[in-house]
C-alpha cells in the first residue's frame, strides 16, 4: 500500500479539532515532505521520526514521502504529531497492517531512539477522542490524564514497537489506569481565623453564592488568611466542572497532578504579573492565570499594586466567563469562569482607621493609591468588607472559631437550594430575572428605591445588590428577600465609598 490515513488532532485553546495524517509513497529520489501549515517543531519531526523507525528495528521507505496534515488551513504545533507520521509510514510501506488505524487517533513526541515522551493538552484531546468513538493511543507518562475523560479506551506506550506490537495483537496494552485523585486537600481550618465576624460572614455568603470579594483592613489583620480558607469552604466540583478545570491546566506548561483533580484550583498570582500572565497569550497562546482559576477561586492580594492594565483585563470575564486571546496566527478562547477574591491596604501605609497607629498618607495620596483601581472593575465586585485590626482580647481568645466543614455544610444547603430553584448560583441568575427570583414586595422595593437615589448605584450594581441579598436569603432558608437582607447585602457595597 502507498497511501495510509492516521488520525491525531491539533491543540486549539481547550478544544482540540481532528487532524487526518495522510501519507503517501511514490517513485522517485527520496525526499520527505511535509504540507498542511506545519510549525516549525512539526516539519522538525521529518527527523524524529526518520531516526526512531529505523532505530526500533523497521526499514525507512527510500522513497518519495508526502504527508499531509489535513484541513490544510489549520495551523499544528509541538511534537504531538511525531506518532501519528510514524505509524502513518510504516502503514504506507507495508510494514504494518492499517486495518485497525480508522479506530485509532494518536498523539506523542518520539525520541531518536523510538521511545514516546509525553505531550501537553492530552486531557482535551481524549475528550474529544471519546466523543468521536474512537481509541486513544498516548506515550505512557500522558495514559492515566487520557483514562480520565476515555477510561477503557486510553493506552500508554513506552515506544513506537509497543504500539506497533499492539497494533498487530502480538503484545496488547492494558488500558491505562486512570490517574488517582487526592480525596482530601490540604487546606487551612477556618476556625483558625479569630474575631473577624464580618469577613467571616462574608466569605461565607461569597461561598454560597459565587460572590467575588473585596477585603480591606491593616497590614496582618487576616486577609491572605481569610481568603486561602474559602477553597475549604466551597461545593466540590461537579464531573462536568472537573473534566473543563482540568483540561485548562493540561494545556499549562506545569500540567496538573492527581492530586488537585477533585479540588477547585486556588490561584494567587503576585501582583508583579503582567497582563499576559492574567489573560494568557504568548506567541503560542497559552491560558492566564484567569483561566487556570476555571471553576475555582483567584486571588488577588494588594490589588493597588497590580498594573492597572492588567487588571482591566479582569473585567470583561468576570461578565462573559472567557476569555479570547488573539494574535495575527490564530484567536484561542480559554474558560475564564472564576470567584474573584482580592484584598487590600486602606491607604498607602495601611493605617487610615487603624485605631492603634495613625495614618501618615495625605488626602491626595490616598486618592490616587484608591485610584488604581478602576470604577468599573470595582463595581463588579460584590461583596467590599473591612477587615479591622483585632483587640487584644480577641486575639488572644483561646475558643476556636466555627470549623470550615460546619461552615461548608450550610453553604452546600443554600446552593442546591438555589440550583434548584434557578440552575445556577445566584451570581449567575440573569439580570431579567433576578427581580423575579427575589420576590420583591412593595415594603422591600420602596426601600431599594430610597436606597438607589441616595447610593447612585449603577445598573449594574443594583442587580449585583440583588444577587447578594438572594444568597442572604438563601443561607436564611427564606423564599423571598427581606428589607434587612436588602440592607446587608447593600452594606457590603461602602467600604470604599465612606
Amino acid at each position: 500500500m502507498t497511501i495510509a490515513i492516521a488520525y491525531g488532532r491539533a491543540g486549539i485553546g481547550v478544544d482540540a479539532p481532528l487532524v487526518t495524517v495522510e501519507v503517501h509513497l511514490a517513485n522517485g529520489l527520496p525526499a520527505f515532505s511535509m504540507v498542511g501549515l506545519p510549525e516549525t517543531a512539526v516539519r522538525e519531526s521529518r527527523d524524529r521520526v526518520r531516526s526512531a523507525i529505523v532505530n526500533s528495528g523497521f526499514d525507512f521507505p527510500r522513497k518519495k514521502i508526502t504527508v499531509n496534515l489535513a484541513p490544510a488551513d489549520l495551523p499544528k504545533d509541538g511534537g504531538r504529531f511525531d506518532l501519528p507520521i510514524a505509524i502513518g509510514v510504516l502503514a504506507a510501506s507495508g510494514q504494518l497492517p492499517s486495518e485497525q488505524l480508522p479506530h485509532w487517533e494518536f498523539a506523542g513526541e518520539l525520541a531518536l531512539t523510538g521511545a514516546l515522551r509525553a505531550v501537553s493538552g492530552v486531557l482535551p484531546l481524549a475528550v474529544q477522542t471519546r466523543r468521536a468513538g474512537r481509541r486513544v493511543m498516548v506515550p505512557s507518562e500522558n495514559g492515566g490524564e487520557a483514562a480520565l475523560a476515555h477510561p477503557g479506551e486510553s493506552f500508554g506506550a513506552d515506544t513506537l514497537n509497543a504500539v506497533t506490537a499492539h497494533l498487530r495483537d502480538d503484545a496488547p496494552l492494558t488500558p491505562s489506569e486512570p490517574l488517582t485523585p487526592s480525596e482530601t486537600l490540604s487546606v487551612a481550618d477556618l476556625s483558625a481565623v479569630k474575631g473577624q465576624a464580618r469577613a467571616r460572614r462574608a466569605l461565607e455568603v461569597a461561598a454560597t453564592g459565587c460572590h467575588s470579594l473585596l477585603l480591606v483592613g491593616p497590614p496582618g489583620t487576616g486577609k491572605s488568611m481569610l481568603a486561602s480558607r474559602l477553597p475549604g469552604i466551597l461545593p466540590p466540583m461537579t464531573e462536568d466542572e472537573r473534566l473543563a478545570s482540568a483540561a485548562v491546566r493540561s494545556l499549562a506548561r506545569a500540567g496538573f497532578s492527581a492530586s488537585d483533580w477533585n479540588h477547585r484550583p486556588f490561584r494567587a498570582p503576585h501582583h508583579s504579573a503582567s497582563p499576559v500572565a492574567l489573560a494568557g497569550g504568548g506567541s503560542r497562546p497559552r491560558p492566564g492565570e484567569i483561566s487556570l482559576a476555571h471553576n475555582g477561586v483567584l486571588f488577588l492580594d494588594e490589588l493597588p499594586e497590580f498594573s492597572r492594565h492588567a487588571l482591566e483585563i479582569l473585567r470583561e470575564p468576570l461578565e462573559t466567563g472567557h476569555v479570547t486571546v488573539s494574535r495575527a496566527a490564530a484567536q484561542v478562547e480559554y474558560p475564564a469562569r472564576f470567584q474573584l477574591v482580592t484584598a487590600m491596604n486602606p491607604c498607602p501605609c495601611g493605617h487610615l482607621g487603624d485605631p492603634v497607629k495613625d495614618c501618615s498618607c495625605s488626602p491626595d495620596q490616598i486618592a490616587r493609591y484608591r485610584g488604581r483601581i478602576s470604577g468599573p472593575l470595582l463595581d463588579r465586585i460584590d461583596l467590599q468588607v473591612e477587615v479591622p485590626r483585632l483587640r487584644p482580647e480577641e486575639l488572644q481568645d483561646e475558643a476556636p472559631g466555627e470549623s470550615s466543614d460546619v461552615v461548608r455544610d450550610r453553604v452546600l444547603a443554600a446552593r442546591e437550594r438555589r440550583l434548584a430553584e434557578s440552575g445556577c448560583a445566584s451570581a449567575a441568575i440573569a439580570a431579567d430575572a433576578i427581580e423575579a427570583a427575589c420576590g420583591l414586595g412593595a415594603t422591600e422595593r420602596r426601600f431599594l428605591t430610597e436606597a438607589l437615589h441616595r447610593l447612585g448605584l449603577s445598573a449594574r450594581g443594583y442587580h449585583r445588590v440583588l444577587r447578594v441579598a438572594r444568597t442572604i436569603a438563601d443561607l436564611a432558608g427564606d423564599d423571598r428577600v427581606t428589607v434587612g437582607q436588602l440592607g446587608e447585602a447593600l452594606g457590603y457595597r461602602r467600604v470604599l465609598n465612606e
